[in-house]
């Protein structure tokens, strides 16, 4: 399929101009663009929540495994007293 000639490209935006008048084609425009800058706002805020959520799980399972460490230190060297 090949893409649309300047021809089609004109006819149709005389249709969108006829449909929605030039005055209201700018404003369409700057919502369609704020729309679009919230929604990759959106998306850049959940991936960092994202990621600071599994650092949050990273720093949670090595403070565990040091207790754990910690725990069995303490645990070997009261065997070793007795």
């Amino acid at each position: 399929m090949h893409p649309p000639s300047i021809t089609q490209l004109l006819i149709i935006l005389l249709i969108i101009v006829l449909l929605f008048g030039a005055k209201k084609i700018p404003e369409l425009a700057k919502g369609l663009g704020s729309g679009i800058k919230n929604f990759k706002k959106a998306v850049k805020e959940d991936e960092e929540d994202n990621q600071s959520e599994e650092n949050t799980k990273s720093q949670i399972k090595q403070s565990e495994s040091k207790n754990e460490n910690v725990s069995k230190t303490h645990t070997d060297s009261q065997k070793q007293d007795t």
